[in-house]
């Protein structure tokens, strides 16, 4: 009998089958990739089907497999939790399969892509697996499995140092957070079942767990820490901007899409689901820090000359985001609002499968940007919207939804997180009535930015003109490209329009974990009214918004075209030059100059010019040179001296090595020695 649980077992299966038939194709590697990306899109499809059939129906359905260690099989838990990020996963997975079937070939001819066929199928694996288990053991490994995949990933183009670096980087972070996550899972474990037994480690013992207040902050914080860290959470995020930009645009595409989104799933599952109870603070916690990731997240975003450097950075503010609205469904909870709490849920969650879609299409236009120009750097870009129509139309796409403009997606998550905003005043205590309208008005800062910076990305890489060499050479990409950067385009549309049916279908996880739901007020008016509490607070109509926008646009164009000589064409107009050339153009530096002299001291910049003249007189100025170099305080502040203390701990022990047989049997001696004498 078919389930959802038999359709994500034939989607593993097939993952795991692709990692084992991949190297079969080596000799023929076109091959390999139409069957590789087809087979992982046929997986993802099952895996998306599973996650609408759970949700919808809030099945809840448990498995063990006789795997593992003696005493330890893997727990696997489908609930609708984890069918709706199942739900995102499966989609942005699909398309993104489907995408890179034509970005792959991009390798041919140049280098061997076995490698990105394997580790590409591992990577979806286990990023369904960590949402799928239900034990800590079997957690920790898809967690793994996840990580390192992506880490070789990252590595695909091993021969560039900067890729090295930030898979070292990426790697180091990681295995920092798991650690977090592990001492977290074994304590929850210990206070389960005691800790003389291992029989604490399944998920559901941890539910039926008591934790005294001031070790279940530690558990939850501990979490929070290594979730944090996958996540890319201010100032745990120096990896995000250093490993995306490196990787291959399809993987850079899930990594930010829905990698980072089971971190989410972690923080929510510790906190709504293993531990429960927990007090307003930790909510608070969590939303000072989405606030921060936010707003910063942002301001860096804005000063990145590289295309993928800006959206990985866009994405810690994007996590920020997701975050506040955690932090206000906890704060909620804990002053049982139920309604009130579901709404920031729902608001966080709506988010989440928001960014997916619409930073996965950003990616993948940064990746057919790449593609068709082999460069990064939007300075050397412009003009590309005369070459590539298709890739700037639905990039256009991504930027509007991005920026939160209706009736695209963006926007309605925004708009339900400053609901929950607005309805602080229901929570007693004078700090949090303070905290909240001050967060509001710095998500709404966030807001402006993120549009700037979304304008600034679109302007100078696609209009204007040409700033780069080899015009000749840039093309519009090919159809697998372009359906899979479609597809995005129209879920960010429809989940910009039928918000309502979305929110009626992901309901029941606010039902579940916080004890209200929202869908009733929501839907009070209708499918085509978005009522979040009541329609006398507030509404939104994503129909209306998308027609009288048609119907402006329609008008406009008639009123223009009904007669041939209402618009006349002529030359550019060109301020007194004779020829408007590119060096006349905004550029992206230039672009970001306001912000950088408001928010500069959040940066580490460096500006030099230098000018030559004609003659060495200085009232005659032949050339200026002028280059600037951002960085990220947050690695002069906490990366590197860190870094640095290792390598002169790392120096030290290496004198230790002295290349003598006498001189280690000492150390042997010295060390049996001193272990007598501890252990006596």
């Amino acid at each position: 009998m078919i389930s959802p649980f038999s359709l994500i077992s034939a989607a593993l299966i097939i993952f795991f089958s692709v990692v084992l038939i991949a190297p079969l194709f080596y000799r023929n590697q076109r091959l390999l990739i139409y069957s590789v990306f087809s087979l992982t899109t046929i997986a993802s499809v099952l895996s998306l089907v599973a996650g609408i059939w759970t949700v919808q129906y809030g099945i809840t359905e448990s498995c063990i497999v006789l795997m593992g260690l003696p005493d330890l099989p893997f727990h696997l838990r489908l609930d609708p939790l984890s069918g709706f990020f199942l739900t995102m996963m499966g989609a942005l997975g699909s398309i993104v399969s489907v995408y890179s079937i034509g970005y792959v070939k991009g390798f041919l001819g140049h280098r061997p892509v076995t490698s990105l066929s394997i580790f590409y199928s591992l990577f979806l694996a286990g990023m369904f697996m960590v949402v799928l288990a239900d034990d800590a053991f079997f957690f920790l490994i898809s967690w793994e499995v996840m990580a390192a995949a992506s880490y070789f990933l990252v590595m695909f183009e091993d021969e560039r140092t900067e890729n090295r670096r930030a898979a070292f980087l990426y790697l180091v972070i990681a295995h920092i957070g798991a650690i977090a996550i592990l001492l977290s899972f074994g304590l929850m474990a210990g206070f389960a079942t005691g800790f003389e037994s291992f029989n604490g480690y399944t998920f559901d013992a941890m539910r039926n767990a008591s934790f005294p207040s001031g070790w279940a902050a530690l558990v939850f914080f501990l979490a929070f820490f290594g979730f944090a860290a996958k996540a890319g959470v201010v100032p745990l995020h120096v990896w995000l901007p250093e490993a995306h930009p490196v990787a291959p645009s399809n993987v850079s595409a899930l990594m930010s899409g829905i990698m980072l989104k089971t971190a989410i799933y972690g923080i929510i599952r510790v906190a709504f689901d293993l531990i429960r109870d927990f007090p307003w603070w930790w909510g608070a916690v969590v939303l000072i820090l989405g606030l921060i990731s936010a707003l910063l997240g942002i301001l860096f975003a804005l000063q990145q000359q590289d295309l993928k450097k800006l959206l990985a950075y866009s994405s810690v503010e994007n996590i920020g985001i997701i975050l506040i609205g955690i932090g206000l469904s906890m704060t909620f909870s804990s002053f049982d609002l139920p309604v009130l709490s579901a709404l920031a849920l729902t608001a966080g969650l709506y988010h989440a499968i928001n960014h997916a879609m619409f930073k996965g299409l950003l990616f993948m236009g940064a990746g057919a940007v790449l593609h068709a120009t082999h460069e990064r750097n939007m300075e050397g870009m412009g003009g590309l919207i005369h070459r590539m129509p298709w890739t700037s139309a639905l990039f256009l796409t991504g930027c509007i939804s991005i920026s939160a403009l209706p009736p695209f997606n963006g926007f309605v998550s925004e708009w339900l997180t400053f609901q929950a905003f607005l309805l602080s005043p229901a929570l007693p205590g004078t700090l949090l009535k303070f905290l909240i309208p001050l967060g509001a008005a710095l998500l709404a800062l966030t807001a402006a930015l993120a549009a700037m910076c979304f304008v600034k990305a679109f302007g100078v890489t696609f209009l204007g003109q040409w700033r780069g060499q080899h015009q000749q050479h840039v093309h519009e990409v090919d159809w697998f490209m372009k359906a899979g950067m479609a597809m995005t385009a129209i879920a960010c549309l429809c989940l910009g329009i039928f918000p309502t049916a979305v929110i009626h279908w992901m309901d029941i996880i606010a039902g579940r974990f916080v004890g209200g739901e929202l869908s009733e007020s929501a839907g009070a008016s209708g499918w085509m009214w978005l009522t979040p509490i009541s329609h006398e607070r507030a509404s939104y109509s994503g129909p209306i918004v998308l027609s009288g926008l048609v119907g402006v646009v329609l008008i406009v164009f008639l009123l223009l075209h009904a007669r041939r000589k209402t618009i006349h064409t002529g030359p550019l107009w060109d301020c007194g030059f004779e020829k408007v050339t590119t060096r006349m153009q905004y550029t992206s530096t230039a672009f970001s100059m306001p912000v950088r002299r408001i928010f500069g001291f959040y940066f580490h910049i460096r500006e030099r010019r230098e000018a030559k003249h004609i003659q060495e007189h200085k009232a005659f100025v032949k050339s200026i040179r002028y280059s600037l170099k951002t960085r990220d305080r947050f690695l002069g502040w906490l990366y590197q001296p860190v870094a640095g203390a290792s390598f002169w701990i790392a120096r030290k022990t290496g004198k230790l090595q002295k290349g003598r047989i006498q001189v280690y049997l000492i150390y042997s001696f010295a060390t049996i020695i001193l272990l007598l004498v501890l252990l006596r």
